[in-house]
């Protein structure tokens, strides 16, 4: 079973968006899906309309929560405080993938693994989701 940490905005994107297709992760089996309360604020003062807030309020209602534990990220991970956060807190949610849209801050770790999770866009888990269920 995959345990997927998800950032702020792949949150605040599935709210934003009725037919966003990041709401398939809400759809898989053998699936734990987790944020931090964190996240979940930063994704909800993102979002300017009521009702996306309140889609936002019913998509974490099956979601799990863990915080940034009080370490330094490993020595060869450099990002800002917020983004270290988010890394921190998959690290501590024993999240085996963190799946965001930040290209910008922590793109350059797209596909590689930080104490054991792969930082992946969310479209790059679903391609390899899917083709895992396909064989």
């Amino acid at each position: 079973m995959d345990r997927l940490f998800l950032d702020a905005n792949v949150l605040f994107s599935a709210a934003y968006m009725a037919d966003a297709r990041l709401r398939e992760l809400w759809r898989l089996r053998d699936v734990e899906l987790w944020t931090s309360r964190y996240a979940l604020e930063e994704a909800r003062v993102n979002l300017s309309d009521e009702a996306q807030r309140q889609t936002l309020l019913e998509l974490s209602e099956p979601l799990q929560f863990r915080e940034a534990g009080e370490r330094p990220l490993p020595a060869r991970i450099a990002l800002p405080e917020k983004d270290a956060a988010i890394v921190l807190a998959a690290i501590e949610a024993g999240a085996n993938y963190l799946l965001t849209g930040d290209i910008h801050h922590l793109g350059p770790y797209f596909g590689k693994r930080v104490e054991g999770v792969t930082i992946l866009p969310p479209a790059r888990y679903l391609k390899i989701k899917n083709r895992k269920a396909r064989h």
